[in-house]
């Protein structure tokens, strides 16, 4: 609109109009100027409003979400992943007292413990003058278990044990290896 038009001028339609447009015009400003003040309060490093969700008292305007009948698995007895070992714990009783049978108690323990096999591997000459060899067990190679091996490997990796802690440990278990033993078990592959 012109700005020499004056007021007075106007007829009551054009006015009301006018005043519409003005009132929208202010609605969309009041937007910008939110929308400014929340960026503004953000660059500076202020919390912003909070986001609140509706309250459950109010029918939301999104149709209901379909209900699913899942089945939760249903947790059952502890079952170990190893062999369950039994033993049978006796007490002394009274004469007279009746047996009624046992009553089970699982405990579950780890047993960290070093072994040592001495290989003794025939060794054979043929007539033509070659040395037959018995062969290791499968599995083995070097002068170090594949379950030691391994050990070392995840002690390392997983549990992000240091050198010296991990052959610190080893040598507390019973293990005879040097550092330098250590850096190949964890270097070279087998």
């Amino acid at each position: 609109m012109p700005p020499s038009v004056t007021l007075s001028a106007l007829s009551r339609a054009e006015l009301e109009a006018l005043l519409v447009e003005l009132f929208g015009e202010i609605a969309s400003l009041k937007v910008i100027v939110a929308e400014l003040r929340e960026e503004n309060a953000r660059l500076k490093g202020l919390k912003g409003r909070p986001h609140i969700k509706p309250s459950g008292m109010e029918k939301g305007t999104a149709p209901p979400k379909p209900q699913k009948q899942e089945k939760r698995p249903v947790r059952g007895k502890v079952s170990p992943r190893v062999k369950v070992e039994e033993k049978v714990i006796g007490i002394e009783v009274p004469p007279g007292a009746v047996f009624k049978g046992h009553e089970p108690f699982l405990v579950q323990d780890l047993v960290i413990s070093a072994t040592a096999t001495r290989y003794l591997r025939e060794r054979w000459i043929t007539p033509d003058g070659r040395t037959i060899l018995a062969p290791l067990p499968q599995g083995t190679a070097g002068h170090f278990g594949p379950e030691l091996r391994r050990f070392v490997l995840v002690q390392y990796h997983q549990g992000q044990s240091t050198m010296p802690r991990l052959l610190a440990l080893l040598r507390s278990l019973g293990i005879s290896i040097s550092k330098r033993q250590l850096v190949r078990l964890l270097n070279v592959e087998p």
